[in-house]
């Protein structure tokens, strides 16, 4: 039996008072790929802050990579994101660094200390992701495609449990987006669990898989009809 990784029972997802999605069940397990889908203002974000802390969950019952939702406390957020892997549509990499220093600035602030193990994870990263020639560059000499390449590299960091990529593919042009998609899907290969929402639904088509849809205040599983 694989691991649940993510177990949302009966929830009710909220921005303030705002009831965003009702009655959520959902269940991921280890080595999943799983799409969230849903056109824009259906969910799609609240969902995903909700799983990494930034919504709290005040209705049902959640668990996602051992802590539990419901019960989850301030101080308890960093280390649930130390097991969790988030990667955003718009890169969110700080300009004024290398990306070396991009990456390091992660690992310290998530308690690394020993400089050559450091640097050796950094290596592996980002040789992970095809930029390991590309750490002395700064952000904004790279292409989006190489951006968010970066950017799965830092949620790789900490050798996460569950990775969320929220529209990773959202500001790249079609080929790019593929070349990303084939990055996540390696990644995903080598027993990963991604949760990827997306309203990009070329790669659904090209690359089949479990698949969340948001809609109605909902979530449901839909079935993809095979071409």
């Amino acid at each position: 039996m694989a691991e649940t990784i993510l177990e949302l029972r009966n929830a009710a997802i909220y921005q303030r008072e705002n009831l965003i999605l009702s009655e959520v069940d959902v269940e991921i397990n280890q080595g999943d790929f799983v799409y969230l889908i849903g056109k824009t203002g259906t969910g799609k974000s609240s969902f995903m802050k909700t799983l990494y802390g930034d919504l709290p969950l005040t209705e049902g019952e959640g668990s996602i990579v051992g802590f539990n939702l419901r019960k989850l406390k301030q101080k308890q957020i960093p280390f649930l994101r130390r097991k969790l892997g988030v990667v955003f549509q718009d890169f969110k990499l700080l300009n004024d660094r290398t990306i070396k220093d991009n990456l390091l600035f992660v690992l310290k602030a998530t308690g690394w200390k020993e400089k050559r193990a450091m640097e050796s994870k950094i290596d592996e990263v980002l040789d992970k992701v095809g930029m390991k020639t590309k750490n002395f560059k700064y952000p904004y000499q790279l292409s989006g495609g190489e951006q968010q390449r970066i950017a799965i590299a830092r949620a790789l960091l900490n050798d996460p449990e569950l990775i969320l990529a929220d529209e990773p593919t959202g500001n790249l042009d079609p080929q790019t987006s593929v070349e990303v998609m084939e990055v996540l899907k390696d990644i995903n290969k080598n027993g990963r669990t991604i949760l990827m929402a997306t309203h990009d639904y070329a790669l659904l088509l090209k690359y089949p898989s479990k698949t969340l849809k948001c809609d109605g205040q909902k979530v449901f599983e839909v079935v993809q009809k095979s071409a």
